[in-house]
């Protein structure tokens, strides 16, 4: 057997000694001077050390452009040091990428509209402008609104880091970053944007599972539902998931995924569908009167319980719920009929034979429900009150933050909970005027607060639905400013489901509230792809944990699922909540897992008032 000749890159890899994290004397004469002599490659037996580092390992890269090859990533520096600046450019331009570098501000706009690039590489401090503004100006230009900016800072305070996520960066790199470091960090951002792109800009469909991307889908079922289309929209759930997933794990159970929607989509016979989140799809049909509806339901659900499904070596059968709404209805938009064929859903899981059809029931028959009537009267004359639970971080600290929870007041004085109030809100099509009359009871506590000088942060629950209609950010923006809301004392809390469904619009609504200076929580988090690819994509701060997690902790697969987000989260730079946390054992458990903050009645019962020692809170 012959001996592999040892190239000065694979000596690199086994010495990291060698590996240089700063630019070394003369550095930037040797990759950016013209007058510069040729890199020479020291001897095999040269003693490791002895030559400066050259480019970071061809395994790193990606391939050299051909005629069927992808271009190379293009990326934009800005950096004031020159030498720090060439050295960044060299070690991207070693692993193929195509690298334009900017010295100032004022340089910026100008290479964004030239060069066109696909990432922003950019030093958090310069002079005249620092990588938040630069994140921010890039963000509120629609043309590079969702391209990735990845922050280089010396500096370790994590506050630091905090704000410079929030301002919408998609990563923060401390210096000295190891070469490996940034290429991976780049070229990861740049694929994942550039198979964004393809998605967007080509038929819709997922490269792998071939099903329709949910953007695409819910483009779909927005141009349908304006045009008034005959048809159904079928909201289809995989039961069990959580049994498989800690049976067989992730891995295992998301081909099974994959392979059910591939089966749905056989079964749907050319008509549209989705995967909207981890257990369910969505599908568009044309299919006209009761009894088709009903018979595609059906089809759906018993096809696939027929369908054998290989999960880790094993065949299984998948049960499917069904939900759906008949097209068109007096439904306003696409997520109003998606609203509508959820509600379908919730009552399918219910239901036996696991199928269900919403239909918004006529007023006459509304006006003789009793529910209906509190509701009105209570919108009528304003009867909504706010209970609050503070949130405690486990590290102490004085800061004074509580969740609000929903209460109505009815005239006997009798207090009904959100879980009373908001089924009967969204069956009367409410919801929206629920979440407006909260927004403004919290605004108004924030208002009073900040005027007592006892400044609060009030984490406040809301519909992703609520979020996403037309006007509802332009509104909630003006309140802010109007009543001179304090910068992040206001937290918007979606719950995970919902947010998942509504993505699109969630995400438009999130960019307006960074810039009012609103912050917002993911709740009844738990880990999964969809979830993750959610946390990394909206401008977040915090995540409420799923309450399962407080509840089963002595399961030790779910205390692991649980390490697992809580590590993704931080990843991320979030700060994450445990919640409904009733007894000293799971707050303890929490607290070793890493969660910054908890929040149950071990803490305190949810009460009326907003009177909590935060200075002298001890768990």
């Amino acid at each position: 057997m012959h001996a592999t000749p040892t190239t000065a890159a694979a000596e690199a890899e086994r010495t990291p000694a060698a590996r240089a994290e700063f630019p070394p004397p003369r550095y930037w004469h040797r990759w950016g001077a013209g007058d510069a002599p040729p890199a020479q490659l020291p001897a095999a037996d040269a003693p490791a050390g002895a030559a400066e580092p050259g480019p970071p390992p061809s395994l790193l890269a990606p391939p050299a452009p051909g005629a069927d090859e992808e271009a190379p990533y293009r990326v934009l520096l800005i950096e004031d040091d020159r030498s720090q600046a060439l050295f960044a450019q060299s070690i991207l331009n070693g692993a193929g990428m195509d690298v334009r570098v900017v010295g100032s501000g004022t340089e910026i706009l100008s290479a964004l509209r030239e060069f066109r690039p696909e990432l922003v590489l950019t030093d958090l401090h310069m002079p005249g402008t620092n990588g938040i503004e630069i994140t921010a100006a890039v963000r509120a230009d629609p043309a590079f609104s969702q391209m990735p900016v990845v922050i280089l800072t010396g500096d370790t305070d994590p506050d630091q880091q905090l704000e410079v996520l929030q301002a919408g960066a998609d990563d923060v790199l401390s210096k000295p970053v190891r070469p490996r470091h940034l290429i991976v960090a780049v070229a990861s951002r740049v694929r994942r944007a550039r198979a964004w792109q393809r998605q967007r800009d080509g038929e819709g469909l997922h490269p792998h599972t071939g099903l329709h991307t949910r953007p695409a889908m819910l483009q779909r079922l927005d141009a349908a539902v304006h045009a008034r289309a005959r048809g159904a929209l079928y909201f289809v759930e995989i039961e069990g998931v959580a049994t498989l997933r800690d049976r067989f794990g992730y891995f295992a159970l998301e081909a099974a995924l994959i392979e059910a929607g591939r089966a749905l989509a056989a079964i749907a016979d050319g008509q549209p569908i989705a995967r909207l989140n981890e257990n369910a799809f969505l599908l568009l049909g044309d299919d006209a009167g009761a009894a088709a509806q009903l018979d595609r339901a059906r089809a759906l659900r018993d096809g696939l319980g027929r369908r054998d499904i290989a999960l880790a070596g094993e065949t299984v059968r998948l049960r499917a719920l069904v939900g759906y709404t008949p097209l068109p209805h007096e439904y306003e938009d696409g997520s109003s009929a998606l609203a509508g064929a959820e509600q379908a859903l919730r009552e399918a899981r219910a239901l036996p034979a696991g199928i269900a059809a919403h239909l918004p029931a006529p007023r006459a028959r509304e006006t003789d429900s009793a529910g209906h009537r509190l509701l009105q009267e209570a919108l009528a004359h304003d009867r909504f009150e706010l209970a609050y639970q503070p949130i405690i971080a486990v590290a102490g600290g004085g800061e004074a933050q509580f969740q609000t929870l929903l209460r109505l007041r009815d005239d006997s004085g009798r207090l009904h909970t959100a879980g009373e109030i908001l089924p009967l809100a969204e069956a009367a099509g409410a919801l929206h005027e629920i979440d407006r009359r909260v927004m403004q009871h919290a605004v108004a506590v924030l208002r009073r607060r900040g005027r007592e000088q006892r400044p609060v942060r009030l984490f406040v629950s809301q519909s992703a639905r609520s979020l996403g209609r037309d006007g509802y950010a332009d509104w909630l923006t003006a309140l802010v400013h109007e009543e001179g809301i304090d910068s992040g004392s206001l937290v918007l809390d979606v719950r995970l489901e919902d947010a998942l469904i509504h993505t699109i619009a969630l995400q438009e609504f999130c960019a307006a509230m960074v810039i009012a200076g609103v912050q917002l929580c993911i709740g009844q988090y738990r880990a999964g792809a969809d979830a993750d690819a959610l946390l990394a994509r909206l401008p977040l701060s915090f995540v409420r944990l799923s309450a399962r997690y407080s509840s089963q902790l002595d399961e030790p697969p779910v205390r692991d699922e649980m390490r697992t987000a809580i590590e993704y989260a931080h990843r991320l730079g979030l700060q994450v909540i445990g919640q409904q946390v009733e007894n000293p054992q799971s707050a303890a458990t929490l607290w070793v897992s890493g969660v910054d903050y908890i929040q149950g009645n071990l803490v305190q019962q949810a009460a009326d008032s907003l009177d909590f020692d935060f200075q002298h809170s001890i768990l």
